[in-house]
């Protein structure tokens, strides 16, 4: 970690009693075996970065749960997803349910590793699994539906044995152990047990000195070793989770669009912003749904857009006779959409700008990948203004480098346009960002990348068509412009 990381480490064992065995950084994140992403426009060269793998294991009700949700609170502007170990036992079979109290589920042979091996590398290269959900009353593993976890920036991964298969750990970018008294784990096995769970005291302890502590000792406890972080206390120990976060946010940094185009801007996200992208993207969403939280984002992103239009200091006399000094608005202002979707984003404009002139341009999307100018009404005196370029979804970037193409030819300079979205795919972005580095791109969220189809995954689908509830062969009227 260099110099910077000494004194992390330092600051760590001083303030939080948390040591540091030395980041091994594995994987694609790790600077010293990878090469700095270079800005193309290749969809082959962009796919998307290997994730960020953080192992989290220590012995049963060492606190590991609670660190793991404190680290994807504090990641809530990164896809997070978590993947337990327990989800990979095997199901037990007629003759170990019959001595289900004679089955050791702490030891290495109860969990099934190849699968969590398949599932993992499943993830690594940005595919979709499946997980099954264990049901510790019949264990079996097909009782509950299965959970479907996407492709993600970080990916947890937590279990007590999680870092004894030298393979499972070869995936890890980060391996966390968190270390807890064993008087401390044993308490609170003892109350979650008996009363989540309904067991009796005597079967807990019984199963404790059997299986539970010979296990811990023999094979959870050694791998403490492979550690490239301890964390006493578990989710107690608040410094050191922050610090552990703050190097994550380093490390996805190196490949973070924003690092490389500094004209790239993502609105800082919340869990409100992340529960309002997963209405709009359910396909089950109703349309009335679709459209009232589509236009809440739009709202958010079309704020955070003219935050970034130049201002002019500007004195004010307030009630109580005093100055306050603040900015003015710019005045030379107005919006283009691209239509249909980018209609959509034109009330949010006028609720925020009063009396906006908004332009319109019709590009053709099929056939020709987005490169045919079917029809443009813009104000005359455009290139004298500030221009907020509206369409929903960056896809290719073919469709933005025409429309935009368009407003430099009608003498918009390109330092005056901000295209805003709610959704960039990479491809998109490194194809506008590198033919107009000059311009501004505000947009809610980026996306993992597009398919075979050039249609933007995960996605939300054709916007136009959910927002306004027309199937696809609707084709729409010749729009007004107003003023």
């Amino acid at each position: 970690m260099g110099s910077n990381g000494k004194s992390v480490v330092d600051m760590i064992e001083t303030s939080s009693g948390v040591h540091f065995s030395g980041f091994h950084m594995n994987g694609g994140l790790d600077p010293r075996n990878s090469e700095v992403e270079q800005p193309t426009t290749s969809a082959a060269e962009h796919a998307p970065t290997q994730p960020f793998v953080i192992g989290v294991a220590g012995g049963a009700a060492s606190g590991k749960t609670p660190v793991c949700d404190l680290i994807i609170e504090q990641l809530r502007d990164q896809r997070v997803v978590l993947v337990n170990q327990d989800s990979f036992y095997y199901n037990l079979t007629a003759e170990e349910l019959a001595k289900v109290h004679e089955y050791n589920f702490d030891h290495p042979d109860a969990f099934d590793t190849e699968q969590l091996l398949h599932a993992m590398e499943k993830l690594k290269h940005g595919q979709a699994v499946d997980i099954l959900k264990y049901d510790f009353k019949s264990y079996k593993n097909d009782v509950f539906p299965a959970r479907r976890v996407n492709p993600s920036d970080v990916i947890i991964l937590e279990g007590i044995l999680i870092f004894h298969d030298p393979r499972v750990r070869d995936l890890m970018s980060m391996k966390i152990f968190v270390d807890t008294d064993a008087d401390v784990r044993l308490a609170r096995r003892i109350r979650r047990d008996t009363v989540q769970k309904g067991r009796d005291i005597n079967t807990v302890l019984d199963q404790y000195s059997k299986f539970v502590k010979p296990a811990f000792d023999d094979f959870i406890l050694p791998t403490k070793k492979y550690a490239d972080v301890i964390i006493p206390r578990g989710g107690d120990n608040h410094v050191a989770i922050d610090l552990i976060v703050q190097h994550i946010r380093t490390k996805l940094g190196q490949h973070d669009l924003c690092k490389i185009y500094p004209n790239l801007y993502v609105i800082h996200s919340t869990f409100q912003i992340r529960g309002m992208h997963t209405l709009i993207r359910d396909s089950q969403t109703t349309k009335h749904d679709f459209v009232f939280y589509a236009d809440r984002l739009i709202r958010l992103v079309v704020e955070h857009g003219l935050g970034h239009l130049p201002f002019t200091e500007k004195q004010v006399i307030t009630p109580t006779d005093s100055v306050y000094t603040g900015v003015d608005f710019c005045k030379r202002l107005c919006g283009v959409s691209v239509i249909r979707s980018g209609e959509s984003m034109e009330n949010a404009l006028r609720a925020c700008c009063k009396g906006i002139k908004i332009g319109k341009i019709l590009i053709h999307r099929e056939g020709d990948n987005g490169q045919e100018l079917i029809y443009e009404k813009l104000p005359n005196d455009i290139s004298d203004r500030h221009v907020l370029l509206l369409d929903p979804i960056l896809g290719t970037g073919n469709s933005a480098v025409q429309a935009i193409s368009l407003l430099i030819k009608k003498g918009v300079p390109e330092s005056n346009i901000i295209f805003l979205n709610l959704i960039s795919a990479p491809q998109g972005v490194h194809v506008v960002c590198k033919r107009f580095p000059r311009i501004k791109i505000v947009t809610s969220e980026i996306e993992v990348g597009l398919n075979k189809d050039f249609r933007v995954v995960p996605g939300m689908g054709e916007f136009g068509d959910r927002y306004f509830g027309t199937d696809d062969d609707d084709q729409p009227p010749v729009p007004v412009v107003p003023h």
